[in-house]
């Protein structure tokens, strides 16, 4: 890891060791780098670093399926839970279209097939770079702010209007991407102590070892390393606003402690036999769901009724219909006078299946969607089939369509017809019987034969279903190369 602090933090996630040393060698002029091979290990070194790194550059095929997406797909969700402003490009072998989009759609600004040369991996990080650095002098609020005049963005502001003058906590509630950080600043900002500190701790960005001296401050000689005592964001927030990003992953044994403090202020560092007092005003906010986390046991019901005084829902982008139009303006208009060029256009076709997708990445989606255009395309008139190109079209169709519903297949089929006119029957086919596959292998950790029983076929077959894939593979990659 290059020790000088000066230099733009990444983390990057892969497998492989070659792969992994060969980058930071390569990159470590520019950046500080950390290295992790997994999943698991990606977010313990991101628990212990000093800071949040601000780019991750992720491989999909992680352990312990290397031959499959999910672990990568989970990783860019947990990076964004730990830090919603980090940039993160995936980079990886399973260069399947459908995996590229879904990596997008889950909040990755982009994709980069393997193999891919380090300079050109290089630039296109100093390019995102820029990017997180202009975001950052104009302000989330300024780049960021709550755009939108369709009823449920009318509805929230009333919200935030009528709460921000109250004292009482206040629980914001929210999918991935929607925006949950706006809406706590705004709290702050319409607050009545709105000069007054703001804080913002993430209780998924800390090890659950850790959170406790974090939240509450310790004492020196409170546990080994506590060479000096130390204030928490309960004391470091005074009588300002103190915002617990995404509340749900906060453990039960910290809970009881933190419903101490809703109810009278009354905190310990850890080591501390006296009680100290907060004043701060505390804001929640959570991507999951509350109430089915205390049906399951996960969170305390007094804590949940404590937090939830005032209750204020963001809502998914796909419930805000008329302004896909107005963020796509406000995104556009802004990307382009960054990049020093003119702003891309949509024609009409486009312009409809603009404002037909779900955007299930939601905001975060739509602006990584609209930085993604500007630099393929500024000033020109963007296609249906490019749009499509950066859209998680086959998820889009699968959460649209209900598996309970008779005719959901029917339907699924006609919606991908419409929205895909280079549908290709053959290719969706033999990607489904790959991943059934895969999925059967794994079942029968590499054993053939009880993979083709789990699949109901002879061992034979399978054997030449395997060989045809692998043709299949082979043959796209030969192309790609040429």
């Amino acid at each position: 890891m290059n020790s000088n602090v000066s230099l733009p933090s990444l983390i990057i996630v892969d497998d492989d060791p070659l792969i992994r040393d060969a980058l930071r060698l390569s990159l470590s002029d520019e950046f500080d780098v950390y290295l992790a091979e997994s999943r698991i290990q990606a977010i313990k070194l991101l628990r212990e670093m000093p800071a949040l790194p601000q780019l991750a550059l992720v491989d999909l095929g992680l352990p312990p399926t290397p031959h499959r997406p999910e672990e990568g797909f989970r990783l860019i969700a947990e990076l964004l839970a730990h830090s919603p402003h980090i940039k993160i490009l995936v980079l990886s072998g399973q260069n399947d279209e459908t995996n590229a989009r879904h990596a997008r759609a889950l909040g990755a600004i982009d994709f980069i097939a393997k193999p891919c040369p380090p300079e050109k991996i290089k630039t296109q990080l100093r390019n995102v770079l820029s990017i997180q650095r202009t975001e950052q002098e104009r302000g989330d609020g300024l780049l960021l702010g709550i755009v939108g005049q369709s009823p449920p963005v009318q509805a929230m502001r009333n919200q935030i209007a009528l709460y921000a003058a109250t004292p009482f906590p206040v629980l914001i509630e929210g999918e991935s991407g929607t925006g949950k950080e706006l809406v706590a600043a705004a709290l702050q900002h319409l607050g009545v102590n709105s000069k007054a500190p703001y804080l913002v701790f993430n209780c998924a960005a800390i090890s659950p070892s850790l959170l406790e001296s974090a939240l509450f401050g310790h004492i020196k000689g409170a546990f080994t390393g506590a060479h000096n005592a130390q204030a928490g964001f309960f004391e470091d927030a005074q009588d300002g606003t103190l915002l617990l990003d995404e509340i749900g992953e906060l453990p039960l044994e910290l809970q009881a402690k933190l419903l101490r403090v809703l109810e009278n202020g009354e905190y310990q560092r850890v080591g501390e036999t006296g009680m100290r007092k907060s004043r701060a005003r505390i804001i929640a906010a959570t991507n999951r769901d509350l109430r089915q986390e205390v049906r399951s046991g996960n969170f305390r019901t007094d804590l949940y009724h404590r937090l939830s005084v005032f209750t204020i829902h963001v809502p998914p982008l796909r419930e805000m219909e008329t302004d896909k139009l107005l963020l796509l303006n406000h995104f556009r208009n802004f990307y382009a006078a960054q990049s020093g060029s003119l702003p891309f256009a949509l024609d009409a076709a486009t312009m409809q299946l603009w404002e037909r997708y779900a955007f299930p990445g939601n905001t975060r989606e739509l602006r990584n969607i609209v930085i993604r255009l500007t630099t393929k395309y500024p000033g020109q008139m963007v296609s249906t089939a490019q749009l499509e190109a950066e859209l998680d079209l086959q998820q889009f169709a699968t959460d649209n369509f209900s598996p309970d519903s008779s005719n959901a297949p029917h339907r699924l089929a006609l919606h991908t017809l419409q929205q895909q006119p280079g549908f290709n029957l053959d290719k969706l086919l033999l990607e489904q019987e790959g991943h059934y596959i895969e999925a059967a292998l794994e079942l029968a950790h590499g054993n053939v034969s009880e993979a083709a029983r789990l699949l109901g076929l002879q061992r034979t077959t399978l054997y030449s279903r395997m060989e045809t894939l692998q043709k299949h593979k082979t043959n796209n990659t030969t192309g790609e190369a040429h």
